[in-house]
């Protein structure tokens, strides 16, 4: 019982942390700055933030975590900040469906193994953030 306290604890910070993260790492201006360019250099990174985020609203809501539209609202930011182009949007928009739609083929009742992948995605997606937030000061 007690373990299961500490799980939901660390996956509760965690996820603020990676809320967090996306919120900077969206608002940054050095990440903002070249809005005309069709293609950036931390696209795939970007583009993986995407998924992770898709897969995570899924996950959460399918174990219970009531967190409603939090996962699609981050997305929502980071298209916002990213989403220069048409093209841009879409590509992060399908990003993050891909993630969703994976996990929701593959979990239809939250079980060990989709805690275990929330928690994998949390820890991925938060470096990812970091590292962008990192390498454009």
């Amino acid at each position: 019982m007690e373990r299961r306290r500490a799980n939901k604890a660390l996956c509760a910070r965690r996820s603020a942390v990676l809320v967090m993260v996306v919120f900077l790492a969206a608002t940054l201006p050095a990440l903002n700055g070249a809005r005309a360019q069709a293609t950036k250099p931390y696209d795939p990174q970007i583009l993986r933030l995407s998924e992770i985020l898709g897969a995570v609203h899924y996950l959460r809501e399918l174990c219970g975590a009531g967190d409603g539209q939090l996962w699609r609202e981050q997305m929502r930011t980071l298209i916002t900040a990213e989403g220069s182009t048409a093209l841009r949007r879409a590509r992060l928009t399908r990003s993050f469906n891909a993630g969703y739609r994976s996990y929701s083929r593959t979990y239809k009742v939250c079980t060990a193994s989709a805690k275990t992948a929330i928690g994998r995605f949390l820890t991925e997606g938060t470096e990812i953030a970091e590292k962008l937030v990192k390498s454009n000061p």
